[in-house]
């Protein structure tokens, strides 16, 4: 039989080959010709078979598949150095330290470590970074590209890692056990953080009041407290907040977003700690305990406003008055009495109301709704406030005392009458004469008289 060998022309190679075809393709390398053309993105190559498995990056296709975890592949190549994962082996050595790694790109950057060399350096910040994948990370920065997208709520990412970690939201997974209260996290870095807890460490001061957190994102959003800072910005109503969770529940607002529900009555909430404070409704729980009087809520922030009735502490202050409430819901509601303002609407009448609550109670004198009934006498009320003073005419309870002649009454209303005999106040006056009365029906029966 006899061979034939095709010889390489080039002064410094001198390579032989079996075929034409493989000596043409060897050609290529000296000439740059690059006859093979990608139709989608017009991208080069010098084989075929190069572009072959570049097409794969248009149709996403992965038909190289690792036997132990089932990812999948475009290429032999990635496929190979996956495969080190499993099998540890680091077949590339450094010769001046002897540390071995599975890939050679790793050597490379390893090899910059003990020269500091960062060769690869960003144009728009003159940052530097010894590896060309650091670098192409960062420019995502500068350039706001987040290719990395999430296929379950459509996020994006601008580092596949970050999209990575998202995943286990989905997935549930956490990977990163607690050796020691064996609880799990997402992240190594949420793990290393919690760590701290057990062992005290707080590593991260801040210079302007020695604050220490045990981890640098606490420490850079407690700065914030300090200079004002509200870095996250909603485009809608220019609203800023501190931290981008804010923003993010706040953008709610405005889309309506509710995606928290509850799978026992099909509500829905905004954000996880409102949904956590209703499923206490159906569980009836109430876990804070107030220490005074033993009186129980579900929530803390329940407890809190409590224990302001015992403190007598109303933080809350009226810049027009001076008047001050322990809650500031009952400041807000204090305010419509000077603005005036009443903005809930009656849909029946058009009657409208400063309080909700209000608007609550007047809707039952339509709908004829009693649900507030008497265990006595079965008389049914309104409002819980009306069953409560009724209750007072079975009991005989008198609450109501007059500091000057210690008369009692079982109603607020008319301990505020009887106190007008001590200060002869008349506060009901006639528009036709000007006479006045201490009572609202003193005044409608002489009213009568101008009537005739």
């Amino acid at each position: 039989m006899t061979f034939v060998f095709f010889f390489c022309l080039g002064a410094l190679c001198q390579a032989s080959f079996s075929l034409s075809e493989s000596l043409k393709r060897h050609v290529r390398t000296y000439s740059g010709e690059r006859p093979f053309k990608c139709y989608l993105c017009q991208a080069s190559f010098s084989h075929s078979g190069s572009l072959r498995i570049h097409l794969r990056i248009h149709s996403e296709e992965k038909p190289l598949k690792c036997d132990s975890c089932q990812a999948s592949f475009t290429e032999s190549s990635n496929l190979n150095r996956h495969v080190r994962i499993h099998s540890g082996e680091k077949t590339f050595k450094c010769d001046l330290c002897q540390a071995s790694v599975s890939w050679s790109g790793t050597l490379k950057s390893h090899l910059r470590t003990p020269s500091r060399e960062k060769p690869f350096k960003c144009e728009v910040c003159q940052a530097s970074f010894s590896q060309s994948g650091s670098l192409k990370r960062h420019l995502r920065i500068h350039s706001g590209e987040k290719p990395f997208k999430c296929e379950v709520c459509q996020a994006n990412f601008s580092q596949s890692r970050a999209l990575k970690s998202h995943l286990r939201i989905h997935s549930g997974e956490k990977p990163f056990k607690c050796d020691l209260c064996q609880a799990s996290f997402t992240v190594s870095g949420a793990l290393k953080s919690h760590l701290r807890t057990h062992i005290g460490e707080k590593p991260f001061k801040c210079e302007v009041c020695q604050a220490s957190f045990t981890d640098s994102d606490h420490l850079k959003r407690h700065l914030r407290t300090h200079s004002g800072e509200k870095p996250f910005k909603c485009e809608a109503c220019w609203a800023s907040f501190t931290e981008s969770e804010y923003l993010k529940k706040h953008l709610r607002t405005h889309s309506g977003e509710k995606p928290f529900k509850c799978d026992i009555c099909q509500a829905s909430f905004a954000d996880r700690g409102n949904l956590n404070n209703h499923l206490r409704i159906h569980s009836a729980e109430k876990s804070y305990k107030c220490d005074l009087c033993q009186a129980s809520f579900s929530q803390s922030r329940s407890l809190k406003s409590h224990l302001r009735t015992h403190s007598g502490y109303k933080p809350f202050k009226c810049d027009l008055c001076q008047a001050s409430f322990g809650f500031s819901g009952g400041l807000k509601r204090h305010l419509r009495t000077h603005s005036g303002e009443k903005p809930f609407k009656c849909e029946v009448c058009q009657t409208s109301f400063s309080q909700s609550g209000h608007l609550k109670n007047h809707l039952r004198t339509h709908s004829g709704e009693k649900p507030f009934k008497c265990d006595i006498c079965q008389a049914g009320f309104y409002q819980s406030g009306s069953l409560k003073s009724h209750l007072r005419t079975h009991s005989g309870e008198k609450p109501f005392q007059c500091d000057l002649c210690h008369a009692s009454f079982s109603w607020s209303s008319s301990l505020r009458n009887h106190l007008r005999t001590h200060s002869g106040e008349k506060p009901f006056k006639c528009e036709l004469c000007q006479a006045s009365f201490r009572w609202s029906g003193d005044l409608k029966r002489h009213l009568g008289t101008h009537s005739g």
